[in-house]
C-alpha cells in the first residue's frame, strides 16, 4: 500500500516525531537537515491540506523522494537552469489576421512581429522563476524559506515562524483554483504590480522589515544580472530574426 505525506502526519505522534523520519532518512542520504527543510516540513505537518501529493512504498523512501525534488529544482533555479524553446508552432492564421487589418505589413515584418511574440512568451515563462529566486535571496533574511520543487502545495514561501506566503507576478496572474485554496488556509498573498494601475507592491515587504531594499529597481538590476550570467536563461529560438541584432559583428 503505497505511503503518502498525510499517511506520515497522521501514523506520527508529534510533529518532532514526523521531522524525525525526514531526518533519519537524509543521514541515509548523507544530506544535512537544514534549517529550511525543517521550515518547510513543519508547514507541511502544521497545514496537512498543504502536504505535497507523493506517494512511496515506504515513509523513508517518500522522504527521500522529497529531498531530491527540492534540491533538483534549487539546483536548477533560473539562475543556473537552460530554458527550453517553445515546444509548439506558430498557427499561421494569426499573421493573416494581423496582415488583414494592417495591410501595409510586409512579409518581413510579419516574420518579425511573430518571433517577437514567441520572445516574449519566453520572457514571461521565465518571469515568475526570476521573481522568485529575488525574493529567495532578499526574504532569507527574515526567516522566509523558498519552497522549491512546490515542497507545499500553493505555497512559494514558509516562515519560521510559520507564516505561509503565495507570490505572483501580477494581480491578475492568478486563477480561480489558486485563490480557492487561500480559503480557510493561512495562506497570505502577495503580487508584485498591480495590473489595473501598474503600481508596483515592494513596499508591503519595506514596510514590514523597515528596510528600502525591496525595489523594483532591484529586481530590474537582478534580472539584468541573471541574464548576464547565463543567458540561456531565456530561450531564444536559432531561427528568430531578432537575435542577429544582438550578435556581435565580425
Amino acid at each position: 500500500m503505497p505511503v503518502t505525506f498525510d499517511d506520515i502526519i497522521s501514523a506520527s505522534s508529534s510533529e518532532e516525531s514526523f521531522l524525525e523520519i525526514f531526518q533519519n532518512a537524509f543521514s541515509q542520504q548523507d544530506q544535512p537537515f537544514l534549517q529550511a527543510h525543517r521550515t518547510i516540513l513543519t508547514a507541511c505537518y502544521r497545514n496537512p491540506g498543504l502536504s505535497p501529493t507523493m506517494k512511496s512504498n515506504t515513509p523513508e523512501v517518500l522522504a527521500q523522494s522529497w529531498l531530491r525534488r527540492y534540491c533538483d529544482s534549487y539546483e536548477n533555479r533560473i539562475s543556473r537552469r537552460t530554458s527550453q524553446s517553445p515546444g509548439t508552432v506558430a498557427d499561421p492564421v494569426v499573421t493573416t489576421i494581423i496582415n488583414a487589418r494592417l495591410t501595409g505589413l510586409t512579409e518581413e515584418h510579419l516574420e518579425q512581429i511573430k518571433y517577437a511574440h514567441r520572445l516574449s512568451m519566453s520572457a514571461e515563462n521565465i518571469q515568475g522563476l526570476l521573481l522568485e529566486e529575488f525574493l529567495a535571496e532578499q526574504l532569507a533574511e527574515y526567516g522566509w524559506c523558498c519552497c522549491w520543487g512546490e515542497s507545499v502545495r500553493h505555497v512559494d514561501f514558509c516562515n519560521v515562524d510559520g507564516s505561509l506566503l503565495q507570490v505572483k507576478n501580477r494581480s491578475n496572474s492568478e486563477n480561480s483554483s489558486s485563490s480557492r485554496v487561500r480559503i480557510n488556509q493561512p495562506i497570505e498573498k502577495w503580487y508584485r504590480v498591480d495590473a489595473r494601475t501598474g503600481l508596483y507592491r515592494w513596499s508591503y515587504f519595506n514596510e514590514k522589515y523597515d528596510t528600502d531594499r525591496f525595489s523594483e529597481e532591484n529586481f530590474v538590476v537582478f534580472v539584468q544580472q541573471v541574464l548576464s550570467s547565463n543567458p540561456k536563461a531565456l530561450a531564444v529560438e536559432v531561427n528568430n530574426p531578432w537575435q542577429l541584432l544582438s550578435e556581435p559583428s565580425d
